[in-house]
């Protein structure tokens, strides 16, 4: 069964402060559902097409574990302290190869 990850793209940040709660109860989050971080942060180069912006590539054992983990009600109350128009994101779940 090939692993998953989430790729999380940080399109705009506009409320730091939001994102810093999300933060201290998502990654507690992720890492209990069996969520390894492999990269977060700024990009050290883009190309093509590529935007700057925070990217954070987390993975999993598999597909399930990571539907399982956006699911969870820890990551809830993640998105919960997150809040409605305080980033602007976009998370992919992907299989992996």
């Amino acid at each position: 069964m090939p692993k998953a990850y989430w790729i999380s793209a940080y399109r705009q940040i506009h409320n730091p402060d939001a994102l810093a709660a999300y933060a201290k109860l998502a990654g507690p989050a992720i890492t209990a559902a069996g969520g390894r971080f492999l990269a977060r942060g700024m990009p050290a180069a883009v190309k093509e097409a590529g935007v700057m912006q925070r990217t954070v590539l987390v993975e999993f054992d598999n597909l399930a574990a990571a539907q399982a983990a956006y699911d969870s009600p820890m990551y809830k109350e993640a998105l919960d302290a997150l809040g409605t128009g305080n980033v602007e994101r976009e998370i992919r779940i992907i299989e992996g190869a």
